[in-house]
């Protein structure tokens, strides 16, 4: 069974956290939702969101895929934990999936891993790195960096991530259970 880490931060998109965490549970991938410290996260339109747990308590473990929710300032939260950036960079080093949807990419710029790769992000998230290569696609996928435009995107950027994890059949049976 695949396990990916959903961190959640004050302020972010719940679209996004809720229906990514969603559909991969749907998959049967082990999620594990991590703020950034022992709080209930209150989103960016006001759902309040337990996580299961805090990044500091997590933060030795690898995962197969950490996802980034995307909303402001949710996503500077994320951008801003040191635990986080470390985790991050562990894991891009163990060759694991890194996801960021919306403007949560802004984190894994910060983190120094979107150089020389194709992304895509809300727009204007990325404007502060000119250097990168940014697309107005609805997702890139390079290498192991997946990225996503925002809100709108949420469901098929989390069944591609379905698919990255556990493969096409697993994604076309999750699909037809959403009656899409």
């Amino acid at each position: 069974m695949s396990r990916a880490l959903v961190p959640l931060a004050q302020g972010c998109e719940e679209l996004e956290a809720i229906t990514i965490t969603d559909l991969l549970v749907r998959a049967d991938v082990n999620v594990t939702t991590a703020g950034l410290d022992d709080q209930v996260v209150v989103a960016s339109r006001g759902t309040h969101i337990i996580p299961d747990t805090n990044i500091n308590a997590i933060k030795n473990e690898l995962f197969d895929l950490i996802v980034l929710p995307g909303g402001l300032p949710g996503a500077n939260y994320l951008r801003d934990d040191p635990t986080l950036q470390a985790l991050l960079k562990q894991h891009v080093t163990n060759k694991k999936l890194i996801a960021a949807i919306c403007a949560a990419p802004k984190v894994l710029a910060a983190a120094g891993l979107l150089e020389g790769k194709r992304v895509t992000c809300y727009p204007g998230a990325l404007d502060e790195y000119p250097q990168l290569d940014v697309r107005t696609s609805a997702i890139e996928i390079d290498g192991q960096i997946i990225t996503s435009r925002g809100p709108g995107t949420a469901m098929d950027f989390a069944l591609l991530l379905i698919e990255q994890l556990e493969g096409r059949t697993k994604r076309d049976k999750i699909e037809q259970q959403l009656a899409r």
